[in-house]
């Protein structure tokens, strides 16, 4: 501490500046230290008629504190069917999460903040916050790895619902489920500018909390959201996976679905569900498409009377109103596609809770009452972060974000990094690996260090370890 203080007058934000490199640069010493200590250990425990030491490869990764280099032994092995195998048996030990070569901790700051502003602002955040310097591209690539690999968690769940294994277990008198999509800016592989892509969101929850109904607050019991830039046969395939994953389908006593009348929403796959037109979006389309206060009024009306059939005849009487020669009055043509589209969705346009249909009762702790909750998750979900401040996306990057902030709105996101350090590939071939340690996968090459590296036998103990600049300083702290 002397020394610091006399190589120069600090200010107390330099001073702590200085004093948070000195003890991420000690962080890093130390790490390298342990890991050292724990790979020698390794090699003296492991069953050598099982496992071979083929040497040292070096590789680095990079954590809270800084980027970490080190070197740990590459074993040969042989699978159960007979076939050669390189594992490293440090990582598996010490259940490395790595995300390319970032570390799990590091991993999920990024996604943290990825998932709240740009990507340029995470990185400078990052960089500035810890002891590892952080790119856009960086960030951008992490959230890939991430996104992708919550794909594939979808496509597995796809997979099992397919062949009857899905394991949920919850059973419900009725689920609810909201779909509508967030139109964003896409962009091609060059930065051109593409037309607009959809980002599809659906949300499913048990119901309303009663206690919270007291407090007139709203409040949705067992929320899961699910979204992504697919088609609808995938997307709609992906939401019964994931809800046959949390639910007994078959135990399920009424499914009620609300949408904005898109061709992609109508598609549930329940034939026996409750279909309603989203009232905000159904009340939208009157009030854009028909200027006159008046008739506004009167179709409203006549709905929330449930006169459908009124509702639909004076749209019509006011469209043959309001015909006229002139191009430029386009009253005539909107009042038309408003009546096709109510038209269109005619058995749906009378919210479910009010079409005096048999439901069951609500479980205690729960309410029942009309549905609209999925324009305030889009926005939360995805608008806020995908849309608006002139963003564009490419098909893939805007699937991989959109998949990240569904999981960090169902408090998963933390859950699924720490999974994909779960699964490591030597050589691009993810290995079954039993040893005498664990029974963890193997891991995937890092790094480029030379195969023949020597090999180091010299014990190292955490306290013999050579006295660095560093640690002389933070020794000295009083």
């Amino acid at each position: 501490m002397e020394t610091i203080l006399k190589e120069k007058q600090y200010t107390f934000k330099e001073l702590e500046q200085e004093i948070f490199r000195l003890a991420c640069q000690a962080g890093v010493e130390l790490t390298q230290e342990i890991l050292t200590k724990k790979d020698q250990e390794i090699f003296e425990k492991v069953d050598k008629t099982k496992y071979k030491s083929e040497g040292f490869r070096e590789t680095s990764i990079k954590t809270q504190y800084g980027s970490v280099p080190y070197s740990r032994r590459v074993y040969f092995t042989r699978t159960e069917d007979g076939k050669k195998a390189y594992v490293y048996l440090l990582d598996e030990e010490l259940s490395m999460g790595k995300i390319g070569l970032v570390s799990e901790n590091l991993a999920e700051k990024i996604a943290d903040l990825a998932t709240e502003a740009p990507y340029r602002e995470t990185a400078a955040t990052v960089s500035a916050t810890t002891g590892t310097s952080v790119s856009a591209q960086g960030a951008w690539n992490i959230m890939q790895h991430i996104g992708e690999r919550i794909n594939q968690e979808e496509e597995q769940d796809v997979t099992l619902m397919k062949t009857g294994e899905e394991k949920g277990e919850k059973a419900v008198p009725v689920l609810f489920e909201e779909m509508d999509g967030v139109w964003i800016r896409q962009q091609g592989s060059h930065h051109e500018r593409k037309p607009m892509q959809e980002v599809k969101v659906a949300t499913t929850y048990d119901g309303w909390d009663s206690e919270s109904e007291k407090l007139k607050r709203s409040t949705l019991v067992g929320k899961h959201v699910v979204a992504g830039i697919e088609d609808s046969r995938t997307f709609h395939e992906k939401r019964e996976a994931d809800i046959r994953k949390r639910y007994a389908a078959e135990e399920i006593g009424q499914r009620v679905v609300n949408g904005d009348g898109g061709n992609w929403v109508g598609e549930p796959n329940d034939p026996d569900a409750i279909v309603q037109l989203d009232q905000f979006h159904m009340h939208q389309a009157i009030r854009r498409l028909i200027a006159d206060g008046k008739a506004v009024r009167d179709i409203e009306g006549l709905l929330g009377e449930k006169d459908v059939d009124g509702a639909l005849e004076y749209l019509g009487i006011y469209a043959d109103s309001v015909a006229s020669d002139d191009a430029a009055d386009v009253r005539a043509k909107n009042a038309l596609a408003l009546l096709k589209y109510l038209s269109a969705n005619r058995d749906a346009l009378i919210p479910w809770n009010e079409r005096g249909l048999p439901i069951p009762e609500a479980p205690e702790g729960l309410v029942y009452k009309r549905m609209g909750v999925q324009e305030n998750q889009n926005c939360t979900v995805i608008t806020l972060r995908m849309k608006h401040r002139r963003m564009r996306w490419s098909c893939m990057g805007g699937n991989n974000m959109a998949k990240a902030l569904a999981r960090k709105e169902n408090h998963e996101l933390h859950e699924t990094i720490e999974r994909y350090s779960e699964e490591f590939a030597y050589g691009g071939e993810i290995i079954e690996a039993i040893t005498t340690l664990s029974a963890a996968k193997a891991p995937r090459k890092d790094g480029k260090g030379s195969p023949y590296a020597d090999i180091w036998n010299c014990h190292m103990p955490l306290f013999d370890a050579m006295m660095t600049e560093a640690r002389k300083s933070l020794r000295g702290v009083r």
